[in-house]
């Protein structure tokens, strides 16, 4: 694993895989946009090593952060770039903001996220209820989705609406899959509202003999992002071309997600569900299955 001292560098396709269940340039995608999708995702997934990997402390994290952030400044003024430690990443980022005028206020809410990952871990806060988790996901996840709409010239407020429903429902995915990964390091995403709910504590979902206790939890958790996940899906009809057919795959591989940790239960808590290679034709025809809304 490369550490937050000094990431590796990696190629456009580690960017968009690196720790992903839904990989986003692939084949699909259309080549003129390659680029830049590797781009956004090759700056995010750096930043997010620099936040999460290896075993620097919270303070060299938020300053390793503040450095990219400068970096990230230079890119977006189109200034020569600094002689920095991430060459690999802000030269093909400043060609796409150049290209493609991305907006740099979505590129600095994803390091905000960042730096708020960090801080809740230091101070053990977590967030308080479910409206304070999707705020954290207008940082962490739905700036990207933007960014690809973007790309695509995509920006009425209804596609930016599901957009940020899907984002979101993936980033709460992400959450309720990993938690065998994320409570060992101090980051507990479960509303405390809702884990009050069950009486659980965060050493409850530490305590093998205590866990059975949070399946009441893991079904509220899989309702919210599942009903968010839906909300969104009619994105997929209104993104052009190939990519649509992406989309569907994303929507249907986060489904799929939500379907084994509703399987574990209280079981996700130390084991991770993930998808297979042999998923892939269930995935492709419910893609092929989704229905265009009646009306948009």
């Amino acid at each position: 694993m490369p550490s937050s001292h000094a990431p590796g560098a990696l190629t456009p396709t580690q960017a968009v895989t690196h720790y992903e269940n839904f990989p986003v340039a692939s084949w699909l995608c259309p080549a003129r946009l390659r680029a830049p999708i590797a781009a956004i995702y090759h700056f995010a997934r750096t930043a997010d090593d620099l936040a999460d990997e290896g075993d620097a402390s919270a303070s060299t994290r938020l300053a390793d952060l503040q450095a990219y952030r400068a970096e990230l400044d230079a890119a977006c003024a189109m200034q020569p770039l600094p002689a920095g430690r991430w060459p690999e990443v802000f030269a093909p980022l400043r060609q796409a903001i150049r290209a493609h005028a991305l907006p740099p206020a979505l590129l600095h809410a994803l390091l905000d996220a960042f730096v708020q990952d960090i801080e809740k871990t230091r101070d053990g806060t977590g967030y308080a209820d479910e409206a304070a988790l999707l705020d954290y996901c207008t940082r962490s996840a739905n700036p990207v989705g933007r960014l690809v709409l973007h790309l695509y010239g995509v920006d009425d407020a209804q596609s930016l609406a599901w957009s940020d429903a899907i984002c979101s429902a993936l980033q709460l995915i992400n959450f309720w899959q990993d938690p065998s990964r994320d409570l060992p390091r101090g980051r507990c995403y479960f509303p405390q509202d809702w884990c009050a709910r069950w009486e659980l504590t965060p050493a409850d979902l530490h305590d093998p003999a205590q866990a059975h206790r949070a399946k009441g939890l893991i079904d509220r958790c899989v309702h919210s992002a599942q009903s968010r996940m839906e909300y969104g899906a009619p994105l997929v009809f209104r993104v052009p071309g190939r990519a649509g057919w992406e989309l569907r795959l994303v929507v249907q591989g986060g489904l799929r997600i939500l379907e084994k940790v509703q399987k574990l239960r209280s079981d996700v808590l130390h084991v991770r569900p993930a998808l297979r290679r042999w998923e892939a034709p269930l995935l492709l025809w419910r893609a092929l299955r989704m229905k265009r809304p009646e009306r948009q």
